[in-house]
């Protein structure tokens, strides 16, 4: 493969900062170092930075120390504020002398921040967030500050837009959240050595907390789901245990936290993904992996999955909480194989729609439009370093 940029012009050095820790799970380090990867695909020199609590997960990863759990937006979000991070983020990007920085969720509390008040490059902001934020509604004119020195504003979906700009001002330039298609497709399905090769398996992926909905999927699947159905249960979280008590079923199989490549697995090897969340969600990236995987998917109709999904087409969306909808969508994708077979088509086509090939492509030209219109800030840092390309 050609490491030249496609575009014919340099090759540049992009640093990705994620607030969150990248070595545990979450649909922001999925989409930072996906899109690293995507970015090395096309040529440029990518490197992310981010808080880690255990090894970096990937080659390109600067670790900016360990993350301290903090509530955020009806869940629980691993940052790192505290001053060492903060020093390291400011020695890590004037040692890397990037072309440009892109962070996303820019005004969250640690690398971000930093980032944004130690400038020394352009710089793109992606949010993530839908819903409420109460950050955002407390500390506004402080955020309005931070928010201002971003050259360019991204937003993942129509909610997370309009809880940016409720509160921030500002324009922003709408994207989508990527899904490295061939890693889903081409996994090896787990082996499913437990239950024997009929049993048919129902895959849910995600922390155990109320706005995710396990417990109504749990519900649903107690009262509506009978014969030899497994159901995985992946992830963890501040319900597992009272939800794992009440739901006393061998055929449930709480998995805890897998990794990336069992995940990966899994879903290859589940006849339906479930994803239940009752509210909170601005893109739905859950369900293109799902649909990336091949994996039938049933969802909650919530606004954040509507933004991926089409109801009856590439996946069944129902009402939140109704645990007799849920309950028959999951007995149809697990009876019907025509019904099933064709929606898990339609959503490998939704996934291509949406690979991350497509969206590096597009952040690209985003990068080099702001650093064309940022020349001073270019020129700074091409003299404090001597170079805009390290070599390899």
């Amino acid at each position: 493969m050609s490491r030249r940029a496609p575009s014919g012009t340099d090759r540049l050095r992009i640093g990705l900062i994620c607030p969150y820790s990248l070595s545990l799970p979450g649909g922001v380090q999925m989409q930072v170092l996906g899109l690293a990867r995507a970015l090395r695909a096309r040529g440029h020199d990518a490197r992310v930075l981010g808080p880690c609590d255990g090894p970096p997960p990937d080659a390109g990863v600067t670790p900016l120390g360990v993350s301290v759990p903090t509530a955020a937006n009806g869940s629980v979000a691993p940052l790192a504020p505290d001053p060492s991070a903060q020093l390291r983020t400011i020695r890590a990007l004037r040692d890397e002398g990037f072309d440009v920085a892109h962070l996303h969720e820019p005004l969250a509390p640690g690398p971000t921040q930093t980032a944004i008040l130690f400038r020394s490059s352009p710089l793109i902001g992606t949010f993530h967030a839908a819903g409420e934020s109460t950050s955002y509604k407390y500390l506004r004119p402080a955020l309005r500050w931070f928010a201002d020195r971003l050259d360019l504003r991204c937003a993942v979906s129509a909610d997370a837009e309009r809880l940016a700009a409720r509160y921030l001002g500002g324009t922003y330039h709408r994207v989508f959240n990527g899904i490295e298609v061939d890693r889903y497709a081409k996994a090896e399905p787990w082996r499913d050595e437990s239950g024997g090769e009929h049993r048919r398996i129902i895959l849910f992926v995600g922390r155990h907390e109320p706005r995710k909905g396990l417990g109504w999927l749990l519900e649903a699947f107690a009262a509506g789901v009978p014969g030899e159905v497994a159901l995985w249960v992946a992830g963890d979280g501040p319900e597992t245990a009272a939800l794992a008590a009440r739901h006393d079923d061998p055929r449930i199989e709480w998995l805890g936290r897998i990794a990336d490549d069992e995940k990966l697995a899994r879903l290859r090897a589940a006849d339906v993904l479930c994803a239940p969340s009752l509210h909170g969600e601005s893109f739905g990236i859950v369900l293109l992996e799902g649909m990336a995987a091949g994996t039938p998917v049933v969802a909650a109709d919530i606004d954040g999955y509507r933004n991926v999904a089409t109801n009856g087409v590439d996946a069944d969306l129902v009402p939140p909480g109704d645990v007799d909808a849920l309950a028959g969508a999951l007995r149809r994708a697990l009876d019907d194989h025509r019904w099933a077979a064709t929606v898990a088509a339609e959503g490998r086509l939704t996934a291509e729609r949406h690979a991350m090939a497509h969206l590096a492509e597009h952040y690209e030209t985003m990068y080099r439009s702001v650093i064309r219109e940022r020349p001073a800030t270019s020129a700074r840092r091409r003299s404090q370093t001597g170079s805009t390309v390290r070599s390899e």
